[in-house]
């Protein structure tokens, strides 16, 4: 059962800290950094469990949060915005950060969520779960653009408008090819249709997409391609077979060829998760 209540037990918070490998401190702005640093390099944007649990277990809604952290343990897994984000926000609440739960429009209202902490007197905007190399809060407090730039993508936040809202924006060979609107205004998790992220259209039911960040470095997997990227470089290459997506997949991230392989043969077929 998906876990709804704001804040983790001690056990559940303990595991989740031992899983991320670190302790626990007063909510600061440094602690904040290590935390979202740790979250980032140990569980990585993913789709595969998304599609092996439904499967498996039939599963139409993120994992219940053992589950989520027995995946990240024993298999590599990680998952996508709605379980990366949604539980990295019930660890922050738990460690007492004032952290809302927010909406982000995409080709949609609501389709993806992202958070936005108040510390030490300053607005951050927290997103673990966009595939994207954001190792550090995003200051949301902002008079210019602030620029993340890694490989052949530029990601762009802009100056909060009127409303409070915060735009982010991709630009991928320095054309704008996705991105979201995030609005200040606190939700629960029963507020975003996670359902319909499982319906046979939709993105990550006809897309593979893994990527894990280190410092100074990601490596990605999109369908059948391969993409490094190291500072503003990146290198490609594409694989030839769905079959040999397995043997990579488990080479770079750690998830077992068997898994990948059954979470592959799920999708019908391969789509641009950028589109």
């Amino acid at each position: 059962m998906l876990d709804t209540h704001k804040e983790l037990d001690q056990d559940i918070l303990t595991r989740y800290l031992g899983v991320l490998g670190v302790s626990r401190k007063p909510p600061r702005f440094d602690a904040l950094k290590e935390l979202v640093l740790a979250q980032m390099l140990r569980a990585p944007f993913e789709n595969v469990s998304k599609l092996y649990y439904r499967k498996r277990m039939g599963l139409c809604d993120i994992p219940d949060i053992q589950t989520y952290l027995n995946g990240i343990e024993q298999y590599h897994f990680g998952g996508t915005c709605y379980s990366n984000n949604y539980y990295f926000y019930l660890l922050l609440t738990s460690l007492g950060y004032a952290v809302k739960l927010c909406g982000a429009d995409m080709n949609s209202p609501d389709a993806h969520l992202a958070l936005m902490v108040l510390v030490d007197g300053r607005d951050y905007l927290i997103d673990v779960g966009y595939a994207a190399p954001f190792l550090s809060p995003l200051p949301r407090d902002l008079t210019e653009d602030y620029m993340v730039v890694l490989g052949r993508d530029r990601y762009v936040l802009k100056p909060q408008d009127a409303d409070g809202r915060s735009r982010l924006e991709l630009y991928r060979d320095g054309k704008l090819k996705h991105g979201y609107l995030v609005k200040p205004i606190p939700k629960r998790i029963e507020d975003f249709s996670i359902a319909d992220s499982f319906r046979a259209d939709a993105t990550f039911m006809n897309a593979l997409l893994l990527v894990r960040f280190y410092p100074d470095y990601s490596l990605a997997i999109h369908n059948l391609t391969v993409i490094e990227s190291f500072g503003t470089t990146s290198r490609r290459y594409g694989l030839n077979r769905r079959d040999e997506l397995g043997q990579v997949v488990e080479g770079h991230f750690g998830i077992p060829q068997d898994i990948v392989m059954e979470a592959v043969n799920e999708l019908p077929q391969f789509i641009d998760a950028w589109n």
